[in-house]
């Protein structure tokens, strides 16, 4: 059973990473230029022992699964549709607008700030959530 991922949402400029468990929820959240994806990845790995990785099937994939494909683990491609927006709007969930700014519709407001981790939670959540939905005795 797949209990805890590592989760990769991978792009051009910047990466979003994840541990993401079933039984601790969210453990770590960052972003990450390209050249150090590498690095952070096996860190992450060796620390925390993920069951699977995930990474997300957009632009910037082929060379993180190069990266992860050199682990002895294995690697989930996962659609990545609509997890811009699912990420935006829990970034401003756990991070509201203060002051003036919270006069105007989130739909209207882009973050301060990059949000990639946010979408590799995405990602995460969304691939264990379709592992229960596989094997519903598994949640018991």
């Amino acid at each position: 059973m797949i209990n805890t991922v590592l989760a990769v949402d991978p792009g051009r400029s910047k990466c979003g990473i994840a541990i993401v468990s079933c039984n601790d929820g969210v453990m770590v959240r960052t972003i990450v230029c390209p050249a150090d994806v590498s690095d952070t990845i096996r860190l992450l790995f060796a620390r925390y022992e993920p069951d699977a990785i995930i990474v997300g099937a957009g632009t910037g994939s082929e060379a993180v699964i190069k990266i992860v494909n050199q682990l002895p683990i294995k690697v989930h491609l996962i659609d990545e549709r609509l997890s811009t927006q699912i990420a935006r709007s829990r970034y401003f969930k756990d991070n509201p607008p203060k002051g003036w700014r919270r006069l105007i519709p989130l739909s209207m407001q882009v973050p301060p700030c990059p949000y990639d981790d946010y979408a590799a939670v995405v990602l995460a959540e969304r691939f264990l959530k379709s592992q229960v939905q596989k094997d519903p005795a598994a949640n018991l």
